[in-house]
Order: structure tokens, then sequence, then C-alpha cells
């Protein structure tokens, strides 16, 4: 049985109504990614605790950082940018996340090819994997755009060169269609890497995110693929119906709830099981 996750601030900053409407979609996990508008990598300790208190006491759990890492310019400062990857790994370790979402940098100029840069993303992603070697986090690498990662060819490449099970795929299906890819051409090579689904879908022609099952991302079929694959983590409902921005998205309480239903029906239709549907 698939497990029900999901970015909860795009539910609302407020992390009560986070939870509320986390349990009321039947959602078990947090891929936590902010509180009170406050990145996950900037809580101090007293929202640190808070968090995790009020978490732990709803029943629920942190399944993934939803880190921002690797969202900045490749050739920004590595000691600034691994600093700010070792906080990713402290926070991972405070809220028992498994996961820590990461993406694979931007070029210096706005939407600039990445491919000149390949092999600096692969020392950086080696230094990562090297210092997690003994911690219980395994990265969870999202394909994004403008990243190197942007198309499935350069996930593949970089889950092939690194070659480590301390780095995985974040499969999301709306990021490729909305950088013209089908997602359904690129399962396939990455399924073997995928150990986190993200779920959001889109129009590809039209650029344009709408709840799971109403756009082109075959996400029905593709789970009904990775379930009978042996696939049985979680799938992370990130729905971006209200604003889908660089840095994040927002739903609110309702359209999250339209995002949920969507999932579950998709799952029912396509005989996935998967908890709360």
């Amino acid at each position: 049985m698939l497990k029900l996750s999901a970015f909860a601030d795009e539910i609302s900053p407020d992390l009560d109504e986070q939870i509320r409407v986390c349990k009321e979609n039947s959602v078990t996990h947090f891929e936590l990614r902010s509180a009170n508008k406050i990145n996950v990598l900037d809580f101090d300790q007293k929202l640190r605790e808070e968090v995790k208190s009020k978490i732990a006491k709803a029943g629920l759990a942190v399944i993934c950082i939803g880190s921002p890492i690797g969202k900045v310019e490749i050739n920004k400062p590595w000691g600034e940018a691994f600093a700010r990857f070792k906080t990713a790994v402290e926070m991972a370790e405070f809220f028992g996340a498994p996961l820590i979402r990461v993406f694979s940098y931007y070029a210096p100029e706005k939407d600039g090819d990445m491919r000149p840069y390949r092999d600096e993303v692969i020392k950086r992603f080696r230094e990562k994997v090297s210092y997690i070697a003994s911690k219980n986090v395994t990265l969870v690498h999202e394909n994004e755009h403008a990243i190197y990662g942007e198309k499935g060819r350069e996930c593949l490449d970089l889950m092939q060169t690194i070659n480590s099970p301390k780095l995985r795929s974040a499969f999301d299906f709306a990021n490729f269609l909305m950088d013209g890819e089908d997602p359904l051409m690129n399962w396939p090579s990455l399924k073997p890497y995928s150990t986190h689904i993200h779920i959001k879908d889109a129009l590809m022609k039209e650029r344009k995110i709408v709840p799971a099952g109403e756009g082109d991302g075959h996400i029905g079929k593709i789970l009904a693929d990775a379930y009978a694959s042996g696939y049985r983590g979680f799938v992370s409902l990130e729905p971006h119906l209200a604003i889908a921005g660089q840095m994040g998205g927002f739903s609110g309480a309702d359209l999250f709830k339209r995002a949920a239903d969507a999932l579950k029906k998709v799952c029912r239709e396509n005989n996935v099981p998967l908890a709360g549907a």
C-alpha cells in the first residue's frame, strides 16, 4: 500500500491549520518545507521543538525535509552552499525524516544552459553523498525547471554517475510536463532510482497545473506500474493549484482537498492501494 504525504505549507502558513487539513485528508506525513512563513532551514530551536511536538501529538510524522538545497546559481560559493546543506541534514535528523529533497543548481545566467557545469554539479553531489554516508538519511533529487536535472536525461546522468543508494529521485510529473517532456517517456529509465513521488499534474500545451488525473502526466498509469514493480513508498501532494512559484506553491485548504480527492480517485481507478483512499 502506498502512503500519503504532503507539502503541508500549501494549505496554510499556520501549522495548526496544516495539521488539521492533513488529518482530514488522510495525509499521515509532512514533507516539511515551512511553517509560519519560515523555511525549515531557518527554524530556530523554539520553532523546531514546537513543530516537532505538534506534529507528533497529532499522530503525524515527517517523511522528508522539503529543502531548497541546490536552488542556487552554480557559481555561488560552495562553502556557503555546503553549510546550508549541513543544516538540512541536521533538520532531517532532528525531525526523524529519512529523506531530504534537493535540486541540482541553476546556471549563473537566467535560464542558461547548465550542461557546461555538469562536472561541478557531480562534484558537489559527491561531497554531499560522502557527508551523509554514515547517516540515516537519503537525498532525493527533484527534476525542476532550469536546474541541471531539468530533463530526464540529466536526471539519469546524475543517478548513474553518482551511483549511490544515498542519492535517489523524487519523480515530479508536472515539472517534466512544464519543460516539454512526457513523464511516461522518462519513467522507465528513472523508475529504478525513484524512491519518492511528487503528485502534481499539468497540461503540457497550456503549461497549466491541474489536479492529478486531469493533465498529461499519465499519473495513474505510472503509479500502477510503480506499484506493480514493488514501489511501496510515499506519494507526496504538492498541488500548486493557486500559486506555482520558483520557491514553492500554494493551494489553500479547499484546493488541497480537491487535489487529495483527485489523487485518491486516480489510485482507485488504477487499482493502486493508497492509505486513506
